[in-house]
């Protein structure tokens, strides 16, 4: 192998698979990147068994050839070496050989025969604007079980509906649904992404504008973009029946700045307990929206809100973290919050926005 190509370029492909190296102590060769050149490019590689990586970017290759290298150690490296020049990489006696204008590094390598392949995945597919698909995990996987006691809840699941690609997740007190409309999809049937593995793809393909080619069977998923191929594995199993939790009907409904009830609850926050309690009451007749918090370490608060307010008069107990959360996937400046019964999900929407709901169950009083 002997290659040049951008320090800066191979910097940042680095960067992306040594965040998905395995760090495994029973399988070394896990913590490895696979450098793979050949033809006009050189193909940086990482996996963990469940999730994998390969990057490809341009290079001048003199001579074709694989290495497997410590993706630590190289990235560290090339985070301390001046950008904005090339680097000469080679092997040498089975070891990595790395030239730049200052510098001249020897990095110890593996056995390559040992770096798992990545799977090709074949099955269904359809293509989807980065940003759509990027936005419809980032408006869900927040509300991911993160324990793997129930692998179908720490996941997020997409599913198609006619027109429309669905993006759910639930860990069993709150849950999120995204609704991205897209071209019709042919012969979708529904996935489970690993929670674990959806905060990577959010990292890797966050600043993305292009379309994304999602191709999927049951047991893989892997997303493709011009130079980057990422696979996931799929999680064998069944999420909840989560429509039918979703009330039907509102006895009670409140308006409200969307700012202006983040404000409250981050001072309910400070007086809440150690399960982050508030109370919502809400008295409609007496146009009275309050949220209140009671430490006895710390104290009290009464916080009232101007609110829009109708139905009947409610008193609810909530986690304000749960209810917090959500606010970050609502781009309108008011939302709606709609109540049932005090043993019901909380319903939370924007304002003239249907493809985003929430959901937040009450806490025992």
């Amino acid at each position: 192998m002997k290659l040049e190509c951008s320090i800066e370029k191979l910097k940042n492909a680095v960067t992306q698979a040594d965040k998905i190296t395995g760090r495994n102590l029973t399988l070394p060769i896990l913590n490895s990147i696979l450098l793979i050149a050949s033809g006009k490019s050189l193909k940086i590689r990482a996996t963990n068994l469940s999730l994998g990586i390969e990057v490809e970017i341009p290079a001048k290759i003199e001579k074709e050839g694989i290495s497997a290298i410590k993706g630590d150690v190289l990235n560290n490296l090339l985070s301390s070496i001046n950008q904005g020049q090339n680097i000469t990489i080679e092997l040498e006696n089975d070891n990595l050989l790395l030239k730049t204008k200052n510098n001249n590094v020897l990095i110890k390598s593996y056995p390559h025969e040992d770096f798992p392949t990545i799977p090709i995945v074949a099955g269904s597919s359809f293509n989807i604007p980065a940003k759509k698909f990027i936005e419809g995990i980032k408006s869900v996987y927040y509300s991911s079980s993160i324990s793997d006691i129930k692998p179908e809840i720490s996941s997020v699941y997409i599913y198609q509906d006619d027109d429309q690609l669905i993006f759910v997740a639930t860990d069993s007190f709150r849950l999120a649904e995204k609704r991205i409309k897209m071209k019709q999809i042919d012969d979708f049937g529904s996935i489970l992404i690993p929670f674990k593995n959806v905060t990577e793809i959010l990292r890797v393909f966050n600043d993305y504008n292009d379309d994304l080619k999602v191709c999927f069977n049951k047991n893989q998923i892997s997303l493709s973009s011009d130079n980057i191929y990422l696979t996931s594995r799929i999680i064998d199993g069944i999420f909840p029946d989560y429509k039918q939790i979703i009330p039907k009907e509102k006895k009670t409904e409140v308006v409200v700045l969307k700012q202006d009830l983040i404000n409250a609850l981050k001072i309910s926050n400070i007086f809440s307990d150690k399960f982050n309690q508030i109370i919502i009451s809400i008295n409609p007749k007496g146009k009275i929206f309050q949220i209140n918090s009671k430490n006895t370490d710390v104290g009290e608060n009464k916080t009232n809100l101007e609110a829009s307010l109708e139905g009947e008069e409610i008193e609810v107990n909530l986690n304000f973290k749960y209810l917090l959360d959500c606010f970050q996937s609502i781009n309108q400046d008011s939302v709606i919050l709609q109540f049932n019964t005090p043993n019901k999900p909380l319903v939370v929407k924007g304002v003239s926005e249907n493809t985003f709901t929430y959901l937040v169950m009450p806490m025992n009083r």
